[in-house]
């Protein structure tokens, strides 16, 4: 068989993964906190056929995927007005976790909101972690209530704000005012190791390298925290475009090799007529 529809065949398969790739950037372009993936190629295993005046003469297979990579660039930071919703300006991810499995996930995603008990709470119910506590010392699930407060305070909460370091300031019915914990962020070493769950979450945290417990924002190379706003997907859609039509003119010349190699054989199989 001709080396060359192996090699036509293996370009049509990368470039169809590429294409998947840059298909999934481009539909969450609007997704809260997405971060963007490329394709990393390599060639294939090369074929040697002798050594020719000490120059050896080999022959390459193709083409291989050699990584598909998160893009973790900053994204934009946009103004919602929403208290509970939350930025990252900078490194780090909110750590959030499931309270009926404990398993803990990584997010850039800060949609967060209240739930009926007053946690701070993901769209599916994940609930924000960091100092739980007003001593901030314990950490565990963010709670917005009257735990805590100074006196034993038992009015009800009137309002509160998160400021850039995470602290959560609350200020009760009766004028009474007190930290009741903080936003804490983590970071890992290669978050490319880190594995996509869906509804913007990442796990295979203990892979990727993390810091020994989260840490307070901006310490240790973390980001700040911006309440009121969101962080928008990093989808570059001028550079996705670029690409895509690069990769389908790719994709159009990998499938001419296929087919110029079928012909060659074609007339290889005519010559015993």
């Amino acid at each position: 068989m001709l080396r060359s529809l192996n090699s036509g065949i293996s370009a049509l398969q990368q470039f169809q993964e590429r294409m998947d790739v840059i298909g999934n950037n481009i539909a969450n372009v609007n997704t809260t906190g997405f971060k963007s993936a490329r394709v990393d190629f390599a060639d294939a295993f090369s074929q040697t056929l002798g050594n020719t005046g000490g120059s050896l003469l080999q022959i390459g297979t193709g083409v291989a995927t050699s990584a598909i990579r998160n893009q973790f660039t900053q994204g934009a930071i946009a103004r919602t007005g929403t208290l509970t919703d939350l930025a990252i300006s900078g490194q780090g991810f909110f750590v959030v976790r499931n309270a009926e499995t404990n398993a803990q996930y990584l997010t850039r995603d800060g949609s967060f909101q209240l739930d009926a008990n007053g946690y701070l709470v993901t769209a599916t119910g994940l609930r924000l972690q960091g100092y739980a506590d007003a001593g901030l010392t314990t950490l565990g699930d963010l709670r917005i209530d009257n735990t805590g407060a100074p006196g034993g305070s038992t009015a009800g909460v009137a309002s509160f704000t998160i400021d850039t370091d995470g602290y959560i300031r609350v200020r009760l019915s009766d004028g009474t005012e007190f930290i009741r914990g903080q936003v804490l962020l983590q970071n890992v070493q290669n978050p490319h190791a880190l594995a996509k769950e869906g509804q913007n979450l990442y796990s295979n945290i203990a892979a990727a390298g993390p810091l020994a417990r989260p840490e307070r924002p901006n310490t240790n190379g973390l980001g700040t925290v911006i309440s009121g706003a969101l962080e928008l997907s990093n989808v570059d859609l001028a550079q996705e475009f670029s690409t895509l039509i690069t990769t389908q003119r790719a994709f159009q010349a990998g499938a001419r090799v296929v087919t110029t190699s079928d012909e060659i054989l074609a007339e290889l199989v005519n010559l015993k007529r």
